[in-house]
């Protein structure tokens, strides 16, 4: 007798039945040929013994499918030798797959450890690359205050070897002579206070340390003073609260050091203002620097902390901003960007008073 009968020809019970097995054979169906198509285009790629097995687990698919499909002909037709036809195939095809599965349990096992493997290492390479960027960054931030530095120790050393020369033609000892001396003094300290302050600027400790941020910003003010003279910026310095962090000090410089530095760069009229303004709290201290310049034009404003997008045009190589977001990431801070046509740019940093990991980088547009 057909199924029809034995469901006591229920009509809702019927067609429940056949509504559900058919979709259930057309999603094994379409499964089939899915796997199909893949071991059509990666049949080069896949060695043969895996293409088989594949093969063979798409056709069992497609039996346990056809099972299905015979339920909705026995419903009103008793063909029953093709459904257990059907269901013998669908049963040799089952013990195929569960063999092939069997043998080949090691090598899916080592693959899908060898894939999560790789992931990893793929992470890690990203760290890594990230990391050579920063310290590519670091260099060029080294060589720029190299040039600084032999600048400004040019001017005393020569004065020092002048005043040297008056002192060793000098007969007898004088008050000239000491003044000399004392002048020779002067100069000489002042070359050492340059040389340090330029070799530790980019030195980097071990594990994070107590970071004074004023005393971070007096050191950026004292490596920029030639471009503050230059262009006859004035640069205010306010700060309130306590302003120690935990940080790493060689990077806090870096970021303070990269986001006045834009803003210096960034002037084009003498005599114009750069303000910094640094607020120490409970859970860290905030850093504002805001500029008169030009602005940011409106197409890079979305662009800034990626890396290769600069504001400079042929002067900058795009790694300003992107340094700075990253080294504040690692922090746990973070960094906003504010820009006005023809009203200057506002860079915030929030740097959290211990160390922690975590980042929030916006820009924000202005007019």
């Amino acid at each position: 007798m057909p199924h029809a009968v034995c469901w006591a020809s229920d009509p809702q019970l019927i067609w429940t039945m056949v509504v559900t097995n058919l979709i259930t054979f057309l999603s094994y169906f379409t499964i089939c040929c899915t796997l199909l198509y893949l071991v059509r285009r990666t049949g080069r790629l896949i060695v043969r013994e895996w293409a088989y097995f594949v093969v063979g687990f798409a056709l069992f698919i497609v039996a346990c499918g056809s099972t299905h499909l015979m339920e909705v002909v026995t419903t009103w037709k008793p063909m029953f030798w093709v459904d257990a036809a059907t269901n013998i195939v669908t049963a040799l095809l089952s013990a195929y797959v569960a063999l092939m599965l069997i043998r080949r349990v090691k090598a899916i096992a080592f693959a899908i450890t060898d894939y999560a493997e790789r992931v990893d290492s793929t992470e890690g390479e990203k760290v890594k690359l990230q990391q050579s960027l920063l310290d590519a960054r670091k260099l060029e931030d080294w060589s720029k205050m190299s040039a600084t530095v032999s600048h400004e120790i040019k001017s005393p050393l020569q004065a020092i070897q002048n005043l040297q020369y008056l002192i060793a033609n000098s007969e007898g000892v004088s008050a000239n002579v000491a003044e000399l001396a004392r002048l020779a003094g002067e100069e000489a300290h002042r070359a050492l206070t340059i040389a340090e302050t330029a070799l530790s600027f980019i030195r980097q400790t071990a594990e994070p340390e107590v970071v004074d941020l004023c005393s971070a910003v007096d050191s950026v003010r004292f490596l920029l003073a030639p471009l503050i003279r230059q262009k006859s910026i004035q640069l205010h310095v306010v700060h309130s609260g306590d302003c120690n962090v935990v940080a790493f000090s060689g990077e806090a410089r870096q970021v303070l050091l990269n986001v006045i530095r834009n803003a210096c760069e960034a002037v084009t009229d003498n005599q114009t203002s750069i303000t910094v303004e640094i607020a120490g709290s409970d859970s860290g201290v905030q850093i504002i620097v805001a500029d008169q310049g030009p602005g940011i034009d409106p197409e890079l404003v979305p662009h800034l902390f990626e890396f290769g997008k600069t504001t400079k045009g042929a002067q900058g190589n795009g790694m300003g901003l992107w340094t700075v977001k990253h080294i504040v990431s690692k922090h746990g801070g973070d960094v906003e960007v504010h820009s006005s046509r023809n009203q200057g740019t506002r860079v915030r940093l929030w740097w959290p008073r211990d160390f922690h990991s975590g980042f929030n980088g916006s820009v924000i547009q202005e007019g």
